[in-house]
């Protein structure tokens, strides 16, 4: 039983550090669960990270690496030498190798290639010419294959002579391939264990087994796994060459990340994640990038109070209920957002079809934006005592619902058809247009009655 770790245990990393004491270090590690291991290697200085990875035994600082998120990890590796990242990579899961390059500069990656054994590298260059949203970037590439001929003596033979080298590997079913490496069975591992010798593994396998394609999405994947409880599939490419494994916690992860990339997005963090522990230069230039960008769409948006400044100054109660009309309109154009983006997900929703997300938006938008502007307008004149100015902000903030409803159903349509990320940009675009569509509604209305509501 490992020992668990105190909150503060991390800590003392710092003092094992100074004595460079390899089993020390190793043990300390042992004894961490994930987010603790996390969370230790978060508090060292560039400095000392760099000194944990050269400390430690590459297959050692490649578990200590396993449990760190990828993006801080990357931060890690490029302050080292290439030789120095190379020897981590080479122990490093494949599918773990392709996630770190990815977050990494072509020029340190190609140095870092170069640097590793041939047979690694080519297969590191391999998974990352897939695209990234496929079987084929997820995947990993350490499997036990064995040609239908082989016996159950020599495949238990050839488990016993390197188990060194597999028991990293993640093995629950054995896959028989011909002499073309194409993928045509698979064996159980009770057939394995439990089966004479001499058999065969064709007599034993289960031939024609399920499989996925090398470039199926992460979303066809998804589905995979929902419709089969299994603990991994092999992935074939075009030609039903057998190409590597899949695993279910691999697409769970895959999901996880595009949530969060999302997340961010709508956030305003583009580039990434974002972890405090990486330079404040960084952080600050991606959170500027976004936030730079809002300045203008907020210029255009205050534009139209400017244009109107005559008509606030005169009926000053209109500046109460702009920021309401803006506010609830945003709300409601960002529930259709939302629906068309998790649509768009499901595959529920094509990218053209603009006209059935108009039909079906603008008459939810009527029914809402009319019980909206009543409530509001309703207030507006129990506050006030003026009929006129319920009219204005109820019908300012009745149409602009009807607008932010309809524009933010086929906005993300619209940015995916452009090849804009929708997570990225449509919440902000969609405040400004509801914004300058809600200030002018409520100061165009107004100028009309504008004798009725004066001085109010």
């Amino acid at each position: 039983m490992t020992k668990r770790s105190s909150p503060k245990q991390w800590q003392d990393l710092h003092a094992i550090l100074a004595t460079e004491d390899h089993d020390r270090l190793r043990q300390f590690f042992d004894d961490l669960s994930m987010s603790e291991t996390a969370l230790a290697v978060s508090r060292l200085s560039p400095s000392e990270q760099k000194r944990l990875v050269t400390i430690l035994e590459p297959s050692a600082a490649a578990d200590v690496m396993e449990d760190i998120p990828t993006e801080q990890l990357a931060d890690i590796i490029e302050d080292l030498t290439p030789e120095q990242a190379a020897s981590i990579m080479d122990e490093l899961t494949s599918s773990r190798k392709s996630e770190l390059l990815l977050e990494m500069e072509d020029e340190e990656v190609e140095a870092i290639l170069h640097a590793m054994e041939p047979g690694q590298a080519d297969e590191a260059r391999k998974m990352l010419s897939y695209p990234h949203d496929t079987a084929g970037a997820i995947m990993v590439s350490e499997f036990l294959a064995y040609p239908d001929s082989a016996t159950i003596g020599a495949v238990l033979a050839d488990l016993q002579s390197n188990k060194s080298r597999y028991r990293s590997y993640h093995v629950q079913y054995i896959y028989v391939v011909d002499d073309r490496k194409k993928l045509v069975g698979i064996l159980r591992m009770h057939d394995l264990l439990f089966s004479l010798h001499s058999a065969s593994l064709g007599e034993l396998m289960i031939k024609e087994p399920l499989h996925v394609q090398i470039d199926d999405t992460t979303k066809e994947l998804g589905e995979f796994f929902q419709e089969h409880n299994f603990f991994g599939v092999p992935v074939v490419d075009k030609d039903g060459t057998l190409a590597g494994v899949l695993l279910p916690s691999a697409v769970e992860e895959a999901f996880n990340k595009k949530s969060v990339h999302q997340f961010l997005g709508l956030s305003g963090i583009v580039g990434g994640e974002e972890f405090r522990t990486m330079p404040l230069l960084t952080r600050s230039g991606r959170r500027l990038s976004w936030l730079s960008i809002n300045i203008v769409l907020n210029i255009l948006a205050a534009s139209i109070i400017a244009m109107y400044q005559d008509t606030l100054a005169t009926a000053i109660a209109l500046a109460i209920f702009l920021p309401m009309i803006s506010d609830m309109s945003g709300c409601s154009g960002n529930q259709a957002v939302a629906v068309s983006m998790r649509e768009l997900t499901l595959g529920m929703l094509r990218r053209q079809e603009f006209l059935r997300v108009l039909g079906k938006e603008i008459g939810l938008g009527i029914i809402n934006g009319i019980a909206l502007g009543a409530l509001l307008g309703a207030i507006a004149y129990l506050w006030k005592g003026n009929i006129y100015l319920g009219c204005v902000v109820g019908g300012a903030l009745m149409i602009n619902t009807i607008i932010a409803v309809c524009f933010g159903g086929v906005l993300p349509l619209l940015l995916k058809k452009f090849k804009l990320d929708p997570a990225l940009v449509a919440s902000p675009l969609l405040t400004t247009v509801t914004d300058m569509c809600g200030f002018f509604l409520v100061f165009s209305l107004a100028t009309m009655v504008l004798p009725r509501i004066s001085g109010i």
